[in-house]
């Protein structure tokens, strides 16, 4: 299978890096019809509340975390995975161990395109 088909999660030199916030970091791998984000969270920090027009699939990999979604929040532990529809507020908070979340987003997020900083416009 060629490289270009076969990625690593844990590759810290794999994917496209973003420094999403203080304490957390991204590698995203874009296809054509959709975005994997691998999300690293440190212990008890919290993501900034924002929304895209991409829908956004979460998956616990690793640790846990109260996930803030629209008007609710919801408890999330390793092997949980979430649903986020098109232009719904949200944001994480990582419990004492932090947490790995895989992301997947459809279309391809724009915005993660490119190596940088924050969670995009």
């Amino acid at each position: 299978m060629s490289d270009q088909f076969l990625f690593n999660m844990d590759d810290p030199d794999a994917g496209i890096f973003r420094q999403l916030a203080e304490g957390i970091t991204t590698h995203i791998f874009p296809g054509e019809q959709a975005m994997i984000s691998i999300v690293r969270i440190e212990p008890n920090t919290e993501g900034v509340l924002h929304h895209h027009e991409e829908e956004q699939w979460g998956f616990m990999v690793e640790g846990s975390a109260t996930r803030y979604q629209g008007d609710e929040q919801f408890e999330v532990k390793a092997g949980n995975f979430w649903r986020t529809p098109s232009n719904v507020p949200h944001t994480i908070r990582a419990g004492a161990q932090g947490a790995v979340v895989f992301d997947v987003f459809a279309p391809p997020r724009e915005a993660y395109l490119n190596p940088g900083s924050g969670f995009g416009s």
